[in-house]
């Protein structure tokens, strides 16, 4: 079995008296797998591979006076290696044997994101006949009626969070909290219980917050470091750090094993060989290895954008989704089309409808003609089924509303890292699998080349090489977006092909 990279020292007698034992024994009697995985079928129950009843031992150790060891853990993992399951677990076990009236809470840097915990936990307990009849299940809460103890999710607004008293606390991926508000909010709600615990469960992230400094997870983790070099101690912080030394080659299967506690087994050795062909290093090394980046990443590789052009362009009358970035000053506007695949070997193609930008010797006062942004989209809707105009809605709300009434299927596409993070990695892998081709119109391949990835706290997507600088993007953003949409189920219904404006 292999060994976490990193870990502050618990006594053999201190996890002797500790709770790892039982509450191994009452997932493992209980709890039931939510989904089938590598790691076992829905509906079975959890079966803890030994590093993880090892770590649970370790975390849930007790001093000489009974109490918990440990009052705050960082615990860091590569993605797919069980944390919801081991975090929804440790929720529905505190709740269980915490004392009256406890209050356990779900926390992450959104509330979707700590939902991923708590609906696990939700889904464990409505599977499991034996406990079901003992809670009351709602939206974002579950009860235990016998002790009046609650199990409830909370996003990041920390300022909301004042007047709470939590006994444990679950925080889902810490790298992605903007600051430490939350954190600490949470930590002095819980100063008047007993044996108070708070648990970060996470991946590695950047090392920096919005503000330039130490992240939060980034400062809990060279805490934790400094611990185990002995610099400061702190017997009451728990800090278990799976993962690959830094400078460690990304590459290699060794390194892949010993980063991840569930390799070939929670997950398949066949994921990581094709993942590392098709995700940005940085995002490989955060996600996969579990180590910290600082630094922005060129895009595409050279020649993987050429490697897809097809010059084909796309026949009149298909089912396409349009891309639309807009502006009005001093920037470039942009749609872009991408034909919708017919099936599973049918390539999405990509073009651009029209790009608009500002010349070179144009004063600051430039503007984009919005009457003619509007009629390229009108035109685009004449000549193709266009089942889905994507935008983002800022600054262009009038134009969308106007098109809109006109019966044209407009579809909100916020350029918010929950959007983008996941767009900008399909469009990555539809590119390095050659699964997508495109026209090779110059003016795309100029954009896509200015694009950097920036990988921060929520994730990576497209930005620019510099802040301020005048290299355009946007022509890559519509086509990020509109390759999203063209691959996923439409929200609207297409506009009829060839209609008249006259019947609008």
């Amino acid at each position: 079995m292999s060994a976490p990279y990193l870990l502050t020292p618990v006594s053999d007698e201190d996890i002797a008296r500790g709770d790892g034992s039982q509450f191994v024994n009452f997932s493992e009697s209980f709890l039931r797998v939510t989904k089938d995985s590598v790691g076992g079928d829905s509906g079975t129950l959890l079966r803890f591979r030994p590093w993880q009843s090892c770590l649970f031992c370790r975390l849930l150790a007790r001093r000489a006076d009974g109490r918990y060891k440990h009052r705050q853990a960082l615990i860091g993992m590569p993605r797919k290696n069980g944390k919801s399951a081991v975090g929804a677990a440790l929720a529905i076990y505190g709740l269980v044997s915490g004392p009256k009236g406890g209050e356990v809470y779900s926390i992450a840097a959104d509330k979707e994101q700590a939902r991923i915990v708590f609906g696990t936990a939700k889904k464990m307990i409505e599977m499991a006949p034996e406990m079901a009849n003992s809670f009351n299940v709602y939206r974002d809460a579950i009860e235990l009626p016998a002790t009046g103890s609650v199990y409830r999710v909370l996003s990041a607004e920390a300022f909301t969070k004042e007047g709470l008293n939590p006994h444990l606390t679950i925080a889902d991926e810490v790298h992605a909290q903007p600051t430490r508000e939350l954190w600490d909010v949470m930590s002095l709600a819980s100063g008047a219980r007993v044996e108070p615990m708070m648990v970060g469960i996470t991946t590695a992230g950047v090392k920096s917050d919005s503000s330039g400094g130490d992240s939060l997870c980034y400062g809990m983790y060279q805490y934790g470091e400094k611990i185990i070099r002995g610099e400061i101690e702190d017997p009451a912080f728990y800090f278990e750090w799976w993962g690959a030394p830094e400078g460690a080659d990304h590459n290699d299967p060794a390194v892949w094993a010993a980063a991840n506690p569930g390799y070939n087994d929670i997950v398949s050795e066949e994921d990581f060989k094709s993942s590392v062909l098709r995700t940005p290093e940085a995002e490989y090394r955060t996600k996969r290895l579990n180590q910290w980046v600082s630094t922005a990443q060129a895009w595409l590789p050279a020649g993987a954008w050429d490697d897809c052009e097809t010059g084909g362009t796309i026949p009149d009358g298909a089912e396409v989704v349009l891309g639309f970035d807009g502006s009005f000053t001093n920037d470039s506007t942009a749609l872009v089309v991408v034909s919708c695949p017919a099936g599973e070997d049918d390539k999405p193609l990509i073009d651009v409808v029209a790009a608009w930008e500002k010349p070179t010797d144009a004063s600051n006062g430039w503007s984009v003609d919005i009457f003619s942004v509007e009629d390229e989209i009108r035109k685009a809707c004449r000549r193709w089924q266009v089942r889905e105009i994507v935008c983002d809605p800022f600054r262009w709300a009038r134009t969308y509303q106007i098109l809109e009434s006109e019966g044209l299927p407009i579809v909100e596409f916020p350029q918010s890292p929950s959007r983008m993070v996941p767009a900008t990695q399909r469009f990555y892998e539809a590119v390095m699998n050659k699964t997508v081709a495109h026209s090779g119109d110059p003016r795309l391949a100029r954009h896509l080349s200015n694009c950097v990835l920036r990988t921060d706290s929520r994730g990576s997507r497209l930005s620019k090489d510099a802040k301020g600088s005048p290299r355009k993007i946007d022509l890559a953003v519509s086509a990020v977006m509109a390759l999203e949409r063209a691959c996923q189920e439409p929200e609207v219904a297409p506009v009829p092909q060839f209609f008249s404006w006259a019947d609008l």
